[in-house]
């Protein structure tokens, strides 16, 4: 994978066709856009391919059931902002937790409230850690901090490469699960005792976890078990939990109040926060509860997208991990990009089922991966369905 490629137009080549690069993206955006709500079977249909009135009815359908509407708004971070955050506190099992516009922002103060505590500001992660990759370096850009990289393994960091690592770190930073690498976790006595070994050099573990709140099945544990291992922990509101957007971070009492100091200093004191707020109490009430069973019948999806390939006689295909971890998982294919970019395309406008709805990137010469995530939508699939969705799509695929 060509690594920060934009996944909306990975796989395209529009310089060949003679076209304008910036308007065949677009055109390409528009087409696949309009066949994926148009697709009547999905394995996932993320909140972005809605319209404005559908997320608005929405929010206004499962709001009454979440938050008492007859309560004033928030304004700069209160009300409805602090149920939200009493909330996450709760089910990470923390003192405190803090609610953030973005995630990005919300690991920077973290961050730079512990290097305050620790008086080393590098930070240790994972050389495809999402700080890393997505976020313009915007830990040395614009917090001072220090990213090092521990290992550029397709795995999480290892306790004898944290202990080893040549250099002090004032924090770990452990990404759960590790998105790049194809959403893997570590085993939960290979996490117990990386986080052991960060401890044994004086450092605190902060946990990524965007995608935190599905990696209880893999675990075999509860949220605040997990989060327990960790001095304070990253949430997202919308990865999984199909919210308007909104990051939290959850940790002890003191550095949360300072996490908050920083949130007015970073711009994140906004007046009014309400409706994303109650996007995220619903996707805390809704989502979360079925996530266990998405990631169980994404195991299912896995395993009859690698028997359907090898009934299609496809030479080389992997599902990235075979079993995978969470409801979330990697597809590889020996074809460029845009020519399995096209196929999907193809198969989603005549057949009205989208087996790959999210791009293919470029992962080596003739080689292309994709994402495939599994949520309400795939829970009507059966093996035999997913079999001929790869049947169908095999068929469209050259030679």
């Amino acid at each position: 994978m060509t690594v920060g490629q934009d996944p909306e137009t990975a796989g395209q080549d529009p310089e060949s066709a003679g076209q304008d690069p910036e308007e065949a993206a677009e055109r390409l955006r528009e087409r696949r856009g309009a066949a994926l709500r148009a697709a009547r079977r999905v394995l996932w249909r993320p909140s972005h391919q809605h319209t404005v009135r559908e997320r608005l009815a929405w929010l206004n359908e499962g709001a009454e059931g979440v938050y008492d509407l007859d309560r004033p708004v928030d304004v700069y971070g209160g009300q409805i902002v602090e149920t939200l955050e009493e909330r996450v506190a709760g089910l990470l099992g923390k003192e405190a937790a803090a609610f953030f516009p973005t995630g990005t922002m919300a690991q920077q103060v973290a961050l730079r409230c512990w290097a305050g505590r620790t008086g080393n500001p590098t930070v240790a992660l994972h050389a495809l850690g999402h700080p890393e990759v997505h976020e313009r370096h915007a830990f040395s850009q614009v917090s001072g901090l220090r990213p090092v990289r521990v290992t550029d393994e397709p795995r999480l960091p290892t306790a004898q490469e944290t202990r080893d690592f040549e250099e002090p770190f004032g924090a770990l930073l452990l990404e759960l699960p590790l998105r790049d690498a194809g959403f893997v976790l570590p085993s939960w006595e290979e996490l117990s005792e990386v986080v052991e070994a960060a401890r044994d050099r004086d450092a605190v573990v902060h946990f990524d976890g965007a995608r935190l709140w599905e990696c209880t099945s893999h675990f075999g544990r509860p949220l605040d078990e997990i989060a327990g291992l960790a001095d304070s922990v990253y949430v997202s509101f919308y990865k999984s939990l199909e919210g308007f957007g909104g990051a939290a971070i959850a940790g002890p009492k003191t550095l949360i109040d300072e996490a908050k100091t920083w949130r007015h200093r970073y711009g994140g004191m906004i007046l009014q926060q309400f409706p994303t707020v109650l996007a995220a109490l619903i996707g805390l009430d809704r989502e979360l509860p079925r996530l266990p069973e998405y990631v169980a019948h994404a195991r299912v999806v896995a395993a009859a997208l690698r028997e359907g390939f090898t009934e299609a006689k496809v030479p080389w295909a992997r599902v990235h991990p075979e079993e995978p971890h969470t409801h979330q998982f990697q597809v590889w294919l020996p074809y460029d990009p845009d020519v399995l970019t096209d196929a999907a395309l193809r198969q989603t406008e005549e057949t009205k089922t989208s087996l790959f709805s999210q791009s293919w990137m470029r992962g080596g010469p003739g080689l292309a991966l994709t994402e495939v995530t599994v949520a309400a939508p795939g829970l009507e699939w059966t093996a035999q369905d997913v079999r001929a969705a790869v049947r169908e799509f095999v068929e469209r695929l050259p030679g």
